[in-house]
């Protein structure tokens, strides 16, 4: 594929797919032979398939690079907010020096940033805990084990039950 920018070639990218090549094998398909129609079907078919693989590569590898570019900007806004968060808080301790002498009010934008990051952990810990064990897909693979040829044995040496289904 060529970018449209400098015209020059991609490596990893096919080029578009416009039409899928398809063309008679044998110009008459009356004096054919059955084999040579079901040679001729088949290296149709299998053209149709390589035509359709081609074109769905090429619109999935541009809506990825959509996506790319979308996620690299969304991360560059990201990266530039949390710089500019420092300037927020610069901002905040000078607003309260105005009431407060400067180091209380430095102090209190501190503790406003210590505050709120223990209140993150605390949120994210309490989240983490929730996580369990796919207890689902534990049990369907040792029931797997037990329904397979030679999985009895299999599972009576892990402990679990053996169903007796074969």
């Amino acid at each position: 594929m060529t970018d449209r920018n400098n015209g020059r070639t991609v490596p990893g990218v096919p080029g578009s797919v416009s039409s899928i090549p398809l063309s008679d094998l044998d110009p008459d398909p009356q004096d054919a032979s059955i084999g040579q129609l079901v040679k001729s079907a088949t290296a149709q078919m299998s053209t149709l398939v390589r035509a359709e693989v081609e074109l769905a590569k090429s619109e999935v590898t541009g809506e990825i690079k959509k996506g790319v570019m979308g996620s690299v900007l969304f991360i560059v806004a990201g990266v530039i907010l949390l710089f500019s968060t420092f300037f927020f808080f610069f901002f905040l301790g000078e607003l309260l020096s105005v009431w407060l002498p400067s180091w209380a009010a430095y102090l209190i934008v501190f503790g406003i940033q210590v505050l709120a990051a223990g209140v993150l952990a605390v949120v994210g810990f309490l989240r983490l805990r929730k996580i369990r064990a796919p207890r689902k897909t534990i049990d369907s693979v040792k029931e797997m084990s037990t329904v397979l040829p030679g999985g009895a044995a299999a599972a009576a040496q892990s402990g679990a039950p053996a169903t007796g289904l074969r």
